[in-house]
């Protein structure tokens, strides 16, 4: 099983929103974010980079205005 760790992109600096991440689905400028556990988040932020080798998911929070 490959679970990946959601991070937000802050200044350059990677900041944890959730771990054990199982789904991820993109709608409009949303990303919801599902745990195996059964927790969801949902980001108004857009994906940077994905590295499955690191199980890892890097997002970008949308700026106010590009909503």
């Amino acid at each position: 099983m490959c679970l990946g760790k959601a991070y937000l992109d802050v200044n350059g600096k990677h900041e944890l929103v959730l771990d054990s991440v199982a789904l991820l689905e993109v709608s409009n400028a949303k990303l919801k974010l599902s745990t195996i556990f059964g927790e969801t988040k949902e980001l108004e932020a857009s994906l940077k980079e994905i590295d499955f080798e690191k199980s890892r998911i890097i997002m970008q929070a949308v700026p106010a205005g590009q909503k």
